[in-house]
């Protein structure tokens, strides 16, 4: 069984094509997708909604936006890496920023990743299937 993939991202637009380059990358980890940090975050952690969800039960991977509503990009990268059960999982920001600032804040607060979104279809399908294979094939990740 393959776990999922977290999607936190709130433009329906991009949520679209990461579903088809998903679907063309060949990769068969469904897809859960978030709008924004805040809703990201009570999924992660089981609470509000999300209550009857088990809070063990993570995604391979959390794609991550920088600029979200409620909750920013920044601060769900924060509260996942405080909190102990999600500190070691995996972050990628996938995002449309090459502010040096923003790569800088995001490593600084424990992004495993940083990758700017191609304008291309091609680009992004692209660069899809590589963060496909490296973290959902070929990482070994830690088990706590």
């Amino acid at each position: 069984m393959h776990k999922e993939i977290l999607l936190v991202e709130d433009n329906p637009d991009d949520v679209e094509l990461t579903r088809l380059a998903f679907d063309e990358a060949k990769i068969a980890n469904r897809l859960v997708v978030m709008g924004d940090g805040a809703e990201a975050l009570d999924y992660l952690f089981a609470r509000g909604r999300y209550s009857d969800r088990d809070p063990n039960d993570l995604p391979s991977i959390v794609l991550l936006d920088l600029n979200l509503p409620k909750v920013d990009g920044r601060e769900v990268l924060q509260a996942i890496r405080a909190h102990e059960p999600t500190r070691t999982l995996p972050v990628v920001v996938l995002t449309t920023s090459t502010e040096p600032f923003d790569v800088e804040a995001s490593y600084a607060l424990g992004v495993n990743s940083y990758i700017q979104k191609p304008v291309d279809f091609e680009q992004f399908v692209w660069a899809v299937k590589q963060v496909g294979l490296y973290w959902l094939v070929l990482n070994h990740p830690r088990h706590p």
